[in-house]
């Protein structure tokens, strides 16, 4: 068997490697660094373009389930990420250089995988090919996906938040505290007064923004909002989401109105982002109205905000219950352009295409597909058969899952939904993938 994967990001590393571990042979294709995109900024295979952080590692929380059910099927690239990661408490962040930078070598020393660095433009020769270009596809591909499944084919707008020096700030004016109240030096924070937050709300509402250059309306994924929008929406939006005090209080426990968290970038902390900052303010704009928060005077920004476009599939139209194009069976997609939205996601459909084409390689059939009760099976049901005609893309979230008694309610709806989730991945790994693990 041979392989195409189109795309080097977290979707088609993953997958690559685990094809080529299974002793499949692979062809990566990469057009970078002959040609980039809007956000990326080097050659490395899965580079991370918006955060470092893979999310929570809690097992009651989607994301910490997620990657619990990713570490079972044996997830190549989770493996990296917590070799590469950050002590962070609840969350698996990690120094994305070293991160991309192993993921690369993996890729680029494993004797089946060949990669060809050029701008795909039509399927290339194999006996399967899987289409992980991500949100940031090419316009020459993404035309030649137009015309392979027609008017379904849709985009939406994503946003990149700042990156600040950790040398440049101020942080007598802040503390170090995660949310759930814990000691945590990866996250500092700024706390705002009634005042000070509100000066920093109008003055964001007034400021000039780049206008992109696409004629596309503009469907911001509704979790990736950027800030000056936010604003836009009412005094206290920002406060009840990025800007939310909760947990946040400070060591002489006066009780802020808001607060700005910020979160480090690499493992020196020499680099914070502004979590939930994406944005599309004027570069001018961003330097003046970020500087006006405490600790924030000098700030010294290495990374601005901007807006790119992002691109995904109307799936629920096009694709079939294993992520095929309806009518090939040949042809696979996996990652962000499946309509998933963040890391992990990506990573869990790279890992998933990759179980499908490993399980057809060993016995020439396809698994029965994973149980709803768990993330892996939910988040494919929902891309799959979304009922509606507004599919957007969508997180790992508890709310997919199958329900559980109505009696069972807070906390423990969660752990049992979870504790259920690990328990049916696990029986459906053991029932349909002896034969590939």
């Amino acid at each position: 068997m041979k392989v195409a994967v189109i795309g080097g990001g977290l979707a088609g590393s993953e997958c690559a490697i685990n094809l080529a571990k299974a002793g499949i042979e692979v062809v990566l294709y990469e057009m970078r660094p002959s040609k980039f995109t809007p956000a990326h900024k080097t050659s490395y295979f899965a580079e991370l373009v918006c955060s470092n952080s893979l999310k929570s590692t809690e097992l009651h929380n989607a994301h910490g389930l997620l990657k619990k059910e990713m570490e079972i099927l044996n997830s190549s690239l989770l493996e990296i990420a917590k070799e590469s990661s950050i002590a962070s408490g609840r969350a698996l962040v990690v120094d994305r250089e070293i991160f991309s930078r192993k993921v690369t070598e993996v890729i680029e020393s494993h004797p089946l995988i060949k990669v060809e660095r050029k701008e795909v433009t039509s399927l290339p020769d194999a006996d399967y090919t899987v289409i992980a270009t991500g949100p940031l596809t090419s316009e020459g591909f993404s035309e030649f996906l137009k015309g392979l499944v027609g008017e379904s084919f849709l985009n939406f707008y994503d946003a990149v938040a700042p990156v600040v020096t950790a040398e440049s700030l101020d942080t007598s004016k802040m503390y170090f505290k995660d949310r759930h109240g814990e000691q945590d030096e990866i996250y500092l924070n700024i706390p705002l007064t009634k005042e000070q937050y509100l000066a920093f709300v109008e003055e964001l509402r007034k400021a000039e923004i780049y206008e992109p250059h696409l004629e596309e309306d503009k469907n911001y994924f509704e979790a990736c909002l950027p800030i000056e929008v936010m604003a836009k929406r009412g005094d206290e939006t920002l406060r009840y989401g990025p800007m939310r005090p909760d947990g946040l209080t400070p060591p002489d426990g006066t009780k802020p109105y808001a607060v700005v968290q910020l979160r480090a970038e690499n493992r020196e902390k020499t680099l914070f982002s502004i979590v939930g900052f994406q944005t599309q303010l004027k570069i001018k704009e961003q330097e003046r109205i970020f500087r006006m928060l405490p600790g924030m005077e000098r700030a010294e920004f290495v990374v601005y905000g901007k807006v790119h476009r992002n691109t995904y599939l109307n799936s629920p139209q096009v694709l079939d219950d294993y992520l095929r194009l309806k009518g090939r069976e040949d042809l696979f997609f996996a990652g962000q352009i499946i309509g998933t939205e963040g890391y992990v996601e990506a990573m869990w459909g790279g890992l998933l295409v990759s179980i499908f084409l490993r399980k057809l390689y060993k016995i020439g059939k396809l698994p029965e597909l994973p149980p709803k009760t768990t993330i892996t099976g939910a988040l494919l049901d929902y891309i799959t058969h979304y009922p509606h005609n507004d599919f957007k893309p969508m997180n790992a979230n508890l709310g997919i899952l199958s329900p559980v008694d109505f009696r069972i309610r807070g906390k423990d709806r969660r752990i049992y939904k979870s504790q259920r989730a690990i328990r049916d991945i696990t029986k459906w790994k053991e029932k349909n993938l002896s034969e590939i693990f």
